[in-house]
């Protein structure tokens, strides 16, 4: 990835039917998710309804050393989060997970999403008197769970309730001092999945990914709307708000997924490539090697090069000390991690023609950056490719996506203009009908508002576009988090 774009969380939980450190299992998990959110993480403990939990801003490893991991003690149940803050977004408050004690019980959430409406709910609880501590719209949900829980008989029948209310994207675990509780918005935006260890454990986590980490078996997926309950009792589905279409984003699969995760019954790794193949058939051109930029570019490259004949080679190294180019909050922060972040190879690249695949253009200055490169490491022609659709509209359901003043593709009204800027030959788009074929055997339709304009969910008149550019700039006057 070579602009400024993420997408905010990663959740996992784990139920065990004994106690114990069910919190360095967890943690195990967090790195594999550690893609997902660099920002900040967290753990909570359930130790029979006593509750402990740490959280801190930095990697999984730097919060949580061997002495602090330990004394979250033992326990039969864990839940963790890795986060990723915009501008701003770095308060302490909103790290995760969010710890609730109420008159019902003790109460853990994580979340990955965001909600639409998350503003108008939580207007509603600050005029009734709630006192939030933090910006982001998972306490607005944390609140809604609570309020409905003093109304019914069970926390999964307020979490039921509160799936009535809520608007947009959310994968949520829940913990309480006797269950965990999945559950997943009706469109299934963000992915979630289920999983078994050899002793029993169920397991909950944003990939499957995780899963194979603490080598428990992949299950099945939380379908979209579904609330799924784990207790002593064994694992309980509540599929009420399960009849909408869903509408998972595409992007998970070019981009924020890790490549060895299956999302939806369908490999993101074999996503990548499909998408690369299509590229080569849609935008086709002479050259003499193909190479990808590190590492969502990677598997796209590869599919290019086998469906195009052209060799395949490596054109990058990647500093494996350095995580994903977004993880700094301000651009300029962002620009000098790229420059440590990539070194071209000049021996596969000098005299060559180069076709450069990666996922994604947004603000085109990184990009062009990067394509400077591979001219002073004596590239004869670079020709760019691109494995998504040019981004140009903003996302309301978890992605950052720039303000429209910044998107290059809402700049320039060409695609030759583009390739200009950013100083390559030729420049070639993977198109929208093709994107929704990259991810052969997934059991979902697929979100694609940020590249059309077209969203699963109506979107609230306070959330219109110039409203959204207005407020992009400085989240934390609207909420800083999208979590």
């Amino acid at each position: 990835m070579i602009n400024s774009l993420h997408e905010e969380c990663g959740v996992f939980g784990i139920f065990e039917n004994k106690t114990t450190f069910v919190s360095q299992t967890a943690y195990l998990a967090l790195y594999a998710l550690q893609h997902r959110g660099q920002e900040a993480c967290g753990i909570a403990v359930n130790d029979d309804g006593v509750f402990t939990h740490y959280k801190g801003s930095g990697l999984v490893p730097d919060v949580f050393h061997a002495e602090k991991l330990h004394s979250l003690g033992k326990g039969n149940m864990a839940i963790g989060h890795v986060r990723y803050s915009t501008t701003g977004g770095k308060d302490v408050g909103n790290i995760q997970p969010l710890v609730i004690r109420h008159i019902k019980g003790n109460l853990a959430l994580c979340h990955n999403g965001n909600l639409v409406n998350a503003d108008t709910i939580r207007r509603e609880f600050e005029l009734a008197g709630g006192i939030f501590h933090g910006t982001s719209d998972t306490e607005a949900i944390a609140y809604s769970i609570v309020s409905n829980r003093l109304k019914c008989k069970t926390t999964e029948e307020a979490v039921k309730k509160t799936m009535g209310v809520i608007r947009g994207a959310y994968s949520c675990i829940v913990m309480t001092a006797t269950k965990m509780i999945a559950f997943r918005d009706p469109n299934g935006f963000r992915p979630l999945c289920l999983g078994k260890t050899a002793d029993g454990a169920i397991c909950v986590a944003s990939e499957s990914c995780a899963l194979d980490t603490i080598g428990a078996e992949f299950v099945r997926d939380v379908l979209p709307g579904e609330i799924v309950v784990i207790s002593s009792e064994g694992v309980k589905s509540i599929k009420t708000h399960c009849a909408k279409k869903s509408s998972i984003c595409v992007f998970e699969y070019i981009y924020f997924a890790r490549p060895d995760s299956v999302i939806d019954g369908a490999s993101v790794q074999h996503a990548r490539m499909r998408a690369g193949k299509f590229l080569a058939q849609e935008h086709p051109v002479d050259a003499d090697i193909v190479i990808g930029v590190p590492d969502s570019g990677l598997d796209a490259a590869l599919g290019y090069a086998q469906q195009s004949g052209i060799p395949y080679g490596i054109g990058f190294i990647k500093n494996r000390y350095i995580g994903r180019s977004f993880i700094q909050p301000s651009q300029h922060q962002r620009e000098d991690a790229v420059k440590i972040k990539l070194n071209a190879v000049r021996e596969n690249i000098a005299g060559k023609r180069v076709i450069m695949i990666d996922d994604s253009i947004v603000r085109g200055t990184t990009c062009a950056r990067i394509v400077r490169l591979l001219r002073e490491a004596g590239a004869k022609e670079v020709h760019m490719r691109v494995s998504a659709p040019p981004f140009r509209h903003p996302c309301y359901f978890g992605t950052d996506i720039d303000s429209s003043d910044n998107l290059i593709a809402c700049q320039y009204d060409t695609v030759y203009e583009i390739a200009k800027v950013i100083g390559v030959d030729s420049l070639g788009y993977l198109s929208v009908e093709a994107t929704h074929k990259i991810a052969e055997g997934a059991n979902v339709c697929f979100c694609d508002g940020c590249f059309t304009g077209e969203y699963p969910l109506p979107v609230p008149k306070e959330f219109s576009k110039n409203k959204f550019d207005q407020k992009i700039g400085n989240f934390a006057d609207y909420y800083q988090t999208l979590d």
